[in-house]
């Protein structure tokens, strides 16, 4: 009976996450850094913090801060000052010492606890995310359905989301991917870290429509 709805929210999930945004910045630069654990662990994190934006969306809470000028500009200023503070710490990456394997010292630094946090924090912070569920659940998704398959759609954006971001790092760990990277050194860091500012100075600017 909810097929069709279930399938245009699948389409318009798809499209969204595909595109390029903060999620995939972070993710990239987490496996390409630290290896395919701790980019899976970010993965885990974007994933983790839809089930954030779906609960909100089924409260009405993602209503109430769209409305509001004050709750909206404080969520897009916190999410511009995360993306900006990671930013310009990848900003300020120096060369490796010479003879040093950067990437296998990095992987053994990053826990799995930083790299959930930073997935999760970049996507729950986006005020972008917010605006997106707030128009698939009031928009897309008719009002009269039951509230479990609302849940249900919820529960397929958060796997869904969780399982394009797994790929994502899967990809960007590969070794030869890594090595690719490693060559560029440092650049690849400040490269990142300009996109990551470039992202949260776009949020910043982020208006409610």
């Amino acid at each position: 009976m909810y097929w069709a709805e279930f399938l245009t929210v699948a389409l318009i999930h798809l499209l969204a996450v595909a595109s390029p945004g903060p999620d995939f910045a972070v993710v990239v630069r987490e496996s390409v850094t630290h290896g395919r654990r701790a980019g899976t662990w970010t993965a885990f994190g974007v994933g983790s913090a839809i089930f954030l934006h779906v609960g909100y969306s089924l409260l009405g809470i993602g209503l109430i801060v769209s409305q509001s000028i004050v709750l909206f500009n404080a969520l897009k200023w916190l999410a511009a000052a995360y993306l900006l503070y990671i930013g310009f710490k990848a900003l300020r990456a120096g060369p490796a010492a010479p003879g040093s394997d950067a990437i296998q010292a990095s992987s053994v630094e990053r826990t799995p606890r930083a790299a959930f946090v930073a997935g999760f924090m970049t996507n729950g912070l986006n005020p972008k995310a917010t605006l997106f569920f707030l128009s698939l659940f009031t928009v897309v998704i008719n009002p009269h359905t039951p509230l479990a398959v609302q849940a249900g759609y919820g529960v397929y954006l958060a796997v869904a989301t969780g399982l394009w971001f797994c790929l994502v790092a899967m990809l960007f760990s590969q070794q030869r991917v890594r090595a690719g990277f490693a060559r560029m050194g440092h650049w690849f860091d400040r490269t990142m870290g300009a996109v990551l500012i470039a992202l949260g100075v776009k949020i910043a600017f982020t208006e409610m429509h």
